[in-house]
């Protein structure tokens, strides 16, 4: 066998190894790739999640301030009564304010508790915080597919690059930060309020 024999020996057995190298790499791209589509996917299905529940809540709140208004007008036509009341002296009038003042008085208490319809203040505020429940939770699932798609980019750059600079070490690094995506991904599925960043 002749020198050249042998580099030519060599060489095609380095540009196998190589092309069985570069075809890792690229499946490894493409898990990486599918991983960073679904967590872009959670990612904008959460935040829609959140400005919805974010839209509800203020609904609940604008709900609950133009009740506590009209029920502010109601207690003031019923504390108006009263003083009118005094200055009555007819016998008809007075049970008429009274029959009123009562009626006023009985709405404002309805419009602060109301637990047939679920409207009352107490309850359009706890409803108005479930909401807002809601969309905390849909913010921190947000953030935390946000961050693991960013890790999912950053790893598929640094894994692309292992074939262009031959460094096997930058796959490797690009592994780690894709279990990194995954693991964030994963938090932001099944516990998004355990982790606050």
């Amino acid at each position: 066998m002749t020198a050249a024999t042998d580099k030519e020996t060599l060489m095609t057995e380095h540009a196998h190894i190589q092309h069985a190298h570069d075809k890792r790499v690229a499946l490894l791209i493409a898990v990486l790739a599918l991983f960073l589509a679904l967590v872009e996917t959670g990612a904008k299905s959460a935040q829609t999640d959140a400005i919805t529940r974010n839209v509800e809540a203020a609904n609940l709140w604008a709900y609950f301030q133009a009740r506590t208004v009209r029920q502010t007008t109601v207690r003031t036509a019923a504390e108006q009564a009263e003083l009118e009341k005094a200055a009555t002296v007819d016998p008809g009038a007075r049970v008429a304010l009274e029959t009123q003042q009562k009626a006023w008085q009985d709405t404002a208490a309805r419009w602060e508790s109301d637990p047939g319809t679920g409207e009352g203040r107490k309850e359009l505020t706890e409803r108005a915080r479930a909401k807002e429940m809601e969309r905390d939770f849909a913010m921190a699932k947000y953030h935390l597919y946000e961050y693991s798609a960013a890790l999912f980019q950053v790893a598929i750059v640094v894994v692309s690059s292992s074939i262009v600079t031959s460094v096997a070490m930058l796959a490797v690094l690009g592994v780690v930060l894709g279990m990194g995506g995954l693991g964030l991904g994963a938090v932001g599925l099944l516990a998004p309020l355990a982790v606050h960043f």
